[in-house]
């Protein structure tokens, strides 16, 4: 256990749970947000504007361009991962990322279950048939860590193989760092409340309803249980190599922007503009190691 895992969530002793009913977390300081706040409240009183969104939007996207050529020219090999609960924003932050960049260069993964041959195979073998060869951005929309979460918690894997993810991850992801691929981890939260009005809204928009699956629907009295998976997940999955990065998405557009300034911001690309390219904004997104808060570490469900 390293200081920086001194912290974690609301499942041990300190919890830092906010409020119920605090709408927002301005008043807040970074250096005190836990992962309670981030998810159960957007990060400001008053959202974003359309207009100043799109205008930061674009900035950041023609960033993105930027850095995919260097990518394209250097050789360089990105692989960004986006889990978060059912409903976080994920696939729509996915778009943002990608809707302008060289789709010979870039690609986005979101694998189906496992068919019979996969379910025979070593767990992450499936996965390393998607990683980016030199020049390539891979986007995964969920990825190998579907086992520290749905599976888990609806009974997709057994308490073995569970474990033994948790003792292989932490190599595996060292392994494609160590061999010059540049990782990334994303953890988008949603509030309970945001959670079911976005389930909601997929439930009875035709254009949405094939976002709101079976799985969905089974996992909406599981809250609980998705919270001790993913405290344990961030918890034991989180290293120096291949930290876990914590978004607030309770307002998506900031959820976007802060996201993709992140990235662009943590690789020296040429031709950058520091000021588009800045640190992002601490209040929307943080270092797991940083929001979790407690004095002991949440065991694995199996455990």
């Amino acid at each position: 256990m390293t200081k920086d895992h001194e912290r974690i969530s609301e499942n041990g002793v300190d919890t830092g749970m906010v409020p119920a009913a605090a709408p927002h977390n301005e008043g807040v300081d970074a250096a005190d947000l836990t992962i309670a706040h981030m998810e159960g409240a957007r990060t400001y009183q008053d959202k974003i504007s359309n207009k100043d969104y799109l205008e930061e939007l674009r900035d950041l996207q023609v960033e993105l361009l930027k850095l995919q050529r260097w990518v394209k020219e250097s050789g360089e090999k990105i692989v960004v991962l986006y889990e978060g609960r059912d409903a976080a924003g994920k696939g729509g932050s996915i778009r943002r990322f990608t809707e302008n960049l060289n789709p010979r260069g870039a690609r986005t993964v979101a694998l189906t279950k496992p068919n019979d041959t996969e379910r025979g195979q070593w767990y992450f073998q499936r996965y390393v048939a998607h990683l980016p060869t030199v020049g390539e951005i891979v986007f995964f929309d969920r990825s190998w860590y579907n086992r520290a979460g749905v599976e888990i918690v609806m009974g997709f894997c057994t308490p073995q193989e569970y474990g033994e993810f948790f003792r292989q991850a932490p190599g595996f992801e060292r392994s494609l760092v160590e061999s010059g691929t540049h990782l990334f981890k994303y953890w988008f939260t949603v509030s309970r409340e945001n959670q079911l009005a976005r389930f909601e809204r997929r439930k009875t928009d035709p254009l949405r309803q094939w976002k709101f699956s079976p799985v969905d629907e089974a996992s909406l009295g599981k809250w609980d249980e998705y919270t001790r998976a993913r405290d344990a997940m961030l918890i034991h999955t989180d290293s120096p190599a291949s930290p876990w990065i914590v978004v607030n998405s309770n307002e998506k557009k900031r959820a976007r922007l802060e996201s993709i300034r992140h990235l662009v911001h943590s690789l020296d690309y040429e031709h950058k503009d520091h000021k588009v390219a800045r640190p992002p904004d601490p209040k929307v997104l943080q270092p797991a190691a940083h929001v979790m808060t407690v004095n002991t570490v949440p065991p694995m469900l199996a455990e």
